[in-house]
């Protein structure tokens, strides 16, 4: 296998690690806490750079994505803002008619973030 080949089985493993060593078993952990098999132990001691690079990287946008759904309510507040100031009622309906196509749209993801229960990190998702 050359060095940069990534092998998304070990990229899994490592996405459902909580890293924290056992004494007991003498492995990791699943980030439910089922210790590792041996095997798996073995898979994640195998891997490469690249694939913890592949790791951190879907670890990054993981935690960019709850970020994001963490901001939604401000971000919502925020975008209202200017278009509240425009209204004497002041109301989501009379705010949705001052806005372009555009600026709906943007609103609909603002509100679906709000209203998203939060995934689980799972390889491969983010």
């Amino acid at each position: 296998m050359p060095e940069t080949d990534i092998r998304p089985t070990v990229v899994a493993l490592l996405c459902d690690s909580n890293f924290k060593y056992r004494r007991d078993t003498k492995t990791w952990s699943h980030i439910d806490g089922r210790p590792f098999t041996k095997e798996e132990q073995a898979a994640a001691w195998s891997a490469t750079r690249y694939e913890f690079e592949e790791f951190a990287g879907q670890h990054t946008r993981y935690m960019e994505y709850l970020r994001t759904l963490e901001e939604a309510p401000d971000a919502l507040q925020r975008f209202l803002a200017p278009f509240m100031e425009q209204l004497t009622s002041k109301t989501l309906g009379n705010a949705v008619e001052l806005m372009s196509e555009d600026e709906r749209a943007e609103l609909e993801r603002l509100l679906g973030l709000m209203a998203e229960v939060p995934r689980p990190f799972t390889a491969y998702t983010f």
